[in-house]
């Protein structure tokens, strides 16, 4: 069975999205889920999961750490989701950079 990935579509550019950053190693694009005013993921090139990106986060965790300052100068958050249970939709890892106020019943 082969496994269809949509980050590796978008990582390669065979997927539309809204990227943001890109260099070799990642692509960070927004998320489209808008719980919050800035949402956005980042993704390594090479197909990897939440626990390998996350025992050695190197450059990606460095991207997601630049896209935060830059983006959310007031405060931001990085965070992964792992497995069903914790609402992971996508075998590929990824980091989730998030900032803004809530939106909602949490503004």
């Amino acid at each position: 069975m082969v496994y269809h990935c949509l980050f590796c579509e978008i990582a390669a550019k065979r997927s539309p999205t809204e990227i943001v950053y890109e260099d070799e190693e990642v692509v960070v694009f927004r998320n489209r889920l808008r719980w919050v005013p800035v949402m956005l993921l980042v993704v390594p090139r090479q197909h990897v999961t939440q626990q390998d990106l996350w025992r050695n986060l190197g450059h990606a965790g460095e991207v997601a750490i630049q896209m935060g300052e830059k983006l959310c100068p007031d405060g931001f958050r990085l965070l992964s989701n792992f497995g069903p249970d914790a609402l992971q939709t996508q075998q590929h890892g990824h980091i989730h950079v998030l900032g803004g106020a809530w939106l909602g019943e949490y503004a």
